[in-house]
């Protein structure tokens, strides 16, 4: 059976911040379907290694390659998009806007990228019954529990079918039972082909979610573990 594509490469990635090495010399593959956990102390690389592949920061030297385009190489209009159009990500305390409703906050990413009203709607209407907050659709952020937010985070960063769904911390602002529930989602979602790479200090849910767990010590990778 053939392996599958390479989605993202880190390659030799260097990254300072001043005196500070935040990450040293790391060498990555995920693989187009692979649900990989990142995992680690504070400090030692983690948020970075998921900023650098978002694109929202830049390594000191080597390479950063995903979906073919090396990040380093792109402007940083050509960063927009790409985070736009190829990756979605999902955050430990949502990034909803307030003084929107759950289903505006769901269409933005494609209104962002041109999509007319009319599909973008259907789409994000699509999600959200998928996720179970159909019912939700007209509430406002400040109305909703922790899980339905981390859902409709979840549903806004599908919105545009990324090639890679980033999630940092996706349980840390859950109760267990709420967390619980967003596992089973990334479960599921990883099951339908989508490729999921997580940093997170829940070890329940590196076990449960991840094909593969990369623990990180000091900006390098320390050790790699199948689940």
């Amino acid at each position: 059976m053939a392996e599958a594509e390479v989605l993202v490469q880190l390659s030799a990635v260097y990254k300072r911040y001043g005196e500070t090495v935040a990450l040293d010399g790391v060498d990555l593959t995920v693989r187009q379907g692979e649900s990989v956990a990142v995992m680690g102390p504070s400090g030692s690389g983690k948020s970075t290694l998921l900023n650098l592949v978002a694109g929202l920061d830049r390594p000191t030297s080597g390479t950063v390659t995903v979906h073919g385009e090396e990040l380093s190489a792109l402007g940083e209009g050509a960063l927009a998009r790409y985070r736009r159009r190829r990756i979605g990500m999902v955050f430990q305390f949502f990034h909803l806007l307030d003084d929107l409703p759950v289903l505006d906050n769901v269409m933005l990413s494609a209104r962002l990228v041109g999509t007319p009203h009319k599909q973008a709607r259907a789409r994000a209407l699509g999600l959200l019954e998928e996720l179970g907050i159909a019912a939700r659709k007209d509430a406002y952020p400040s109305q909703l529990s922790g899980g339905e937010r981390q859902r409709a985070g979840v549903a806004r960063a599908l919105m545009n079918r990324p090639a890679l769904l980033l999630a940092d911390e996706p349980t840390g602002a859950l109760d267990s039972r709420t967390g619980e529930q967003v596992m089973d989602l990334l479960l599921d979602l990883n099951q339908i082909g989508q490729t999921l790479l997580i940093v997170t200090h829940d070890q329940r849910l590196a076990e449960r979610c991840a094909s593969r767990v990369i623990n990180f010590e000091d900006g390098k990778v320390s050790e790699l573990e199948s689940v």
